[in-house]
């Protein structure tokens, strides 16, 4: 977590965003495994759950000011 103009803003860890970045460039040079395919899902499921949490807090912090 860390805070953006006072909103605090929720991100994965840089070691999942490397994780998500080499699962990325190893598609774009070759097929995926299945199980490289789900965690890859999974990441994308979790970045719409944060995405959405980040929403959420931001629009509460706004209306609160």
């Amino acid at each position: 977590m860390e805070l953006v103009e006072g909103i605090p803003i929720f991100r994965a860890s840089k070691i999942v965003q490397d994780r998500i970045e080499n699962l990325l460039a190893k598609l774009k040079d070759s097929e995926l495994a299945l199980a490289e395919e789900k965690e890859l899902d999974d990441y994308e499921e979790l970045d719409d759950y944060l995405s959405f949490i980040n929403r959420t807090v931001r629009n509460i912090t706004l209306k609160e000011n």
